[in-house]
């Protein structure tokens, strides 16, 4: 995500301390297996800006957003978020910016809306296990378990397909999505289900409804009174 490289791309730059931060959690982490190095996993890497954890079998909460959230014009808003040291402090501000519905939120146009939902949810079971996710109007919370195909994959096929959509119904061109995301693997139950309800209280937070079950693109609406999710 280098401005030098393409100055007209919207959305943070390079991270120059991600490379050193990768190759600290490779030196105390295990190397992904040959089987599942084949498959594509890829373990700890890294494309720029934003450090990834790539392994079967792991929940991952991730975040995606539309290429104009991070509006170059608004710079000043958003660029002091890029000098907090903590990536974890980083992620959780440049999350909370999100809410602030910068850009054109295209995912607030109902049939665009609708079509991320339910790409969200024809792959699971397929490729993966879905636990929770929300289309909010200009990013995409989701958590999910990892099977057989890596996230990276999962996030390429995911974003190809509904970018394509998407400005078709838009009736625009160029780029849709950001070309990078935000993932966090879920280190036992207590984070997973804090990570849940983060992600289905995100319209409330964002003071875009009152009730959660308001929201008409996210799990909230398919779990039932006990909170069990059924698809």
């Amino acid at each position: 995500m280098e401005e030098s490289r393409q100055p007209n791309r919207t959305g943070p730059p390079h991270n120059p301390g991600v490379r050193e931060l990768i190759e600290g959690k490779r030196r105390w982490s295990s190397p992904p297996k040959r089987g599942h190095a084949r498959l594509g996993f890829r373990g700890w890497h890294e494309r720029g800006y934003l450090p990834h954890r790539d392994s079967p079998g792991l929940t991952q909460f991730v975040t995606f957003h539309v290429a104009d959230s991070f509006p170059r014009a608004l710079r000043a808003e958003w660029q002091a978020l890029l000098r907090v040291e903590d990536n974890r402090e980083r992620r959780k501000q440049l999350e909370c910016y999100l809410d602030h519905g910068r850009g054109a939120c295209h995912l607030r146009e109902p049939d665009v809306g609708q079509m991320v939902d339910e790409a969200l949810r024809f792959y699971h079971g397929k490729r993966y296990a879905l636990l929770a996710w929300v289309v909010m109007p200009n990013h995409v919370h989701a958590l999910l378990t990892i099977d057989e195909v890596p996230l990276g994959q999962i996030m390429a096929d995911l974003k190809e397909y509904t970018a394509r959509q998407a400005n078709q119904r838009l009736g625009r061109r160029g780029q849709f999505w950001a070309k990078d995301y935000f993932d966090t693997y879920m280190r036992n139950t207590e984070h997973e289900l804090k990570a849940r309800r983060y992600i289905e209280n995100n319209p409330t937070r964002a003071y875009l409804v009152q009730n959660p079950k308001e929201w008409p693109w996210s799990s909230v609406r398919f779990r039932n009174e006990n909170g069990e999710l059924h698809l």
